[in-house]
C-alpha cells in the first residue's frame, strides 16, 4: 500500500505542463468506471457483511479503490495525466467541498438547543418543516447538523424512530435546499456559472412545495401510526421533557452568518487574480472563501464552551467518515464524469442522446430523470454541471428560452440526491450521527427501499405536472 501511495504521489512531482493535460472521456472504456462501482458496492454491502471490518478500515477501502483507478490510469496514460486528474479533483473540487462541510459541521455542532420536547408526530413534523425552510438559507448540511441532535433527543424514548431520520434526510438534507444557491452545491455551481441568485425560487418553488408538502403529510401519517402503537413508548426516557427551549453557544449563529457571507462573496466577487497549482487555477475569491471558512472553523472551536460540545456529544467521527469516503468517491468518479462530458461521442453517448428530442430540442422530463438518477449515485454537483453544459452551458439562454430544462436539471440534481445515502454529503453525516446515538438506521439498500417507496412515485407525478 505504501509503495502504491508513493507511486501515485510521484505524479504530482512532474512538470507543470505535463500535469495540465485534459482528460478526454472519448478515449476511455466503460471499464474505467469499475473502481467507482466498487466503492459504491463497498459502502452498500460492507457494513452489512463485515460491519466490524468496515468500521475500522473504511478509509483504507476507499483508498484502495482510488488507487485501483489511479495506478492503472497512470500506467496506460502516463503519470502526468494521472497527476493532473488527481490534483484537479483534490484542489479544484474535494478540498473546497470538505472545507465548507467542516465549517458548517463545526458551527452547527457548537450550537446546543437546550431543553427537550416530546417526539410526538406533531413535533417531529414541525421540526422537519422548519428544517426544510432553513436548508435553503443555511445549507442542507448546516440545517441537518443543527436539528438532527435535538430531534434524536426528542425521540430517544421511542422504539421505532429510524423512519424519522429517513424522512429527515429526504426533507432537510435534500429537498429543502432547492430554493437558493446556498442550499445545495449544484445550485451554487449554477450560481457561479451565471444563474441568478433567486432564479430557482421563482422557477421550482411549486415543485419544492409539492414535494416537501407530500413528504410531510406522508411522514405525519406514518409517524402517527408508529406513535399510537401500545409498545411504542419506553417507560424510561433518557432525556426527560422540559418546557423551556433555548440556545447555548449562540455566538455560533454569527459564525454561521459569516459562512453564508463568504459563500455569497465568492460568487458575486469577480477577479482575475489567482495562481496555478499544478495546472489547476485557484482564483482569489475562492481562496478568500476557503481561508475564511477555515478561520470560522477555528474560531468556532475556540469560542464554543466545552460543555456545549459535551451536551451535543460532538465528535469528529461523522465528519471523518464523510471526508474519507468522499475522497475515494471524488477520485474514482473522475473517469465517469469525463465519459459523461464526452457527450454523444463518449461511452455514455446513449445517456446524452436520451435527453434530446428528435427535433434536437432538450427534453425536460429526460433531463430531470437523467440528472436525478445520476445524482443519486454520483456527486450531484459535477452531475449538475455535466447536464448544464449538455443543454448548452449558456446561463442566459437556459434561464430564459430553456427555462424548463434548467428547472428540470436543478430539481433533479437536488431532489434525487435523497435517493441513496451517497447522493448528498449530509445524508451520510445524518446516518453516522444517528447511529452514533444508537438509532438503528437502515442499510444502503434498506434506505433505498424507503426512497423507492416514497420518493419515486412523487417524482413521477412531478414529471407529469411540470416537466413534460
Amino acid at each position: 500500500m505504501k509503495k502504491a501511495l508513493i507511486a501515485a504521489g510521484l505524479a504530482l512531482l512532474l512538470p507543470h505542463a505535463v500535469l495540465a493535460a485534459e482528460l478526454d472521456g472519448r478515449q476511455l472504456a466503460p471499464a474505467w468506471g469499475l473502481p467507482f462501482a466498487g466503492i459504491l458496492l463497498s459502502i452498500a454491502l460492507a457494513p452489512l457483511l463485515a460491519p466490524s471490518f468496515w468500521h475500522h478500515h473504511y478509509g483504507k477501502v476507499a483508498a484502495a479503490w482510488a488507487l485501483a483507478f489511479l495506478l492503472p490510469f497512470a500506467a496506460m496514460f502516463g503519470p502526468g495525466a494521472a497527476g493532473s486528474a488527481f490534483v484537479h479533483a483534490l484542489v479544484g473540487e474535494y478540498v473546497p467541498f470538505v472545507i465548507l462541510l467542516t465549517a458548517l459541521y463545526t458551527v452547527a455542532g457548537g450550537i446546543y438547543i437546550r431543553g427537550n420536547l416530546h417526539g410526538s408526530p406533531k413535533l417531529n413534523t414541525a421540526v422537519l418543516a422548519i428544517g426544510a425552510v432553513l436548508a435553503s438559507f443555511m445549507g442542507t448540511t448546516g440545517a441537518s447538523m443543527l436539528l438532527v441532535r435535538p430531534l434524536i433527543r426528542a425521540n430517544d424514548n421511542r422504539r421505532h424512530k429510524a423512519h424519522v431520520f429517513v424522512f429527515f434526510i429526504f426533507i432537510v438534507s435534500n429537498a429543502g435546499g432547492s430554493l437558493t444557491p446556498l442550499g445545495d452545491p449544484p445550485l451554487f455551481l449554477g450560481f457561479l456559472q451565471g444563474v441568478d441568485f433567486f432564479w430557482t425560487v421563482f422557477h421550482i418553488f411549486p415543485e419544492t412545495l409539492f414535494l416537501v408538502g407530500c413528504l410531510l403529510a406522508a411522514f405525519f401519517v406514518l409517524d402517527s401510526w408508529y406513535y399510537h402503537r401500545r409498545e411504542e413508548i419506553q417507560r424510561f426516557d433518557p432525556t426527560p421533557d422540559t418546557p423551556a427551549i433555548g440556545f447555548a453557544g449562540a455566538r455560533n449563529f454569527w459564525l454561521l452568518a459569516a459562512v453564508i457571507v463568504l459563500v455569497l462573496l465568492s460568487g458575486f466577487w469577480k477577479s482575475a487574480a489567482g495562481f496555478d497549482v499544478a495546472g489547476v487555477r485557484v482564483g482569489l475569491p475562492g481562496l478568500v472563501r476557503d481561508l475564511g471558512l477555515i478561520a470560522v472553523t477555528i474560531v468556532s472551536l475556540r469560542i464554543t464552551p466545552a460543555a456545549v460540545h459535551e451536551s451535543n456529544q460532538f465528535s469528529w467521527g461523522p465528519m471523518q467518515e464523510v471526508a474519507k469516503l468522499f475522497a475515494g468517491i471524488f477520485l474514482t468518479i473522475i473517469p465517469v464524469i469525463a465519459m459523461l462530458k464526452a457527450g454523444t461521442e463518449g461511452p455514455f453517448g446513449p445517456i446524452v442522446r436520451a435527453v434530446t428530442r428528435p427535433d434536437g430540442s432538450p427534453d425536460p422530463a429526460m433531463y430531470f430523470w437523467a440528472s436525478g438518477l445520476l445524482s443519486s449515485f454520483l456527486d450531484n454537483a459535477p452531475t449538475y454541471l455535466v447536464f448544464f453544459n449538455t443543454a448548452g452551458g449558456d446561463a442566459q439562454t437556459l434561464m430564459n428560452a430553456l427555462a424548463p430544462t434548467l428547472a428540470a436539471i436543478s430539481a433533479g440534481s437536488v431532489f434525487m440526491g435523497a435517493n441513496s445515502y451517497i447522493g448528498n454529503a449530509p445524508n451520510l453525516m445524518v446516518k453516522a450521527i444517528a447511529e452514533e446515538r444508537g438509532v438503528k438506521m437502515p442499510g444502503f439498500f434498506g434506505y433505498m427501499a424507503w426512497s423507492i417507496a416514497f420518493l419515486i412515485p412523487l417524482f413521477a407525478v412531478m414529471t407529469f405536472l411540470w416537466f413534460r
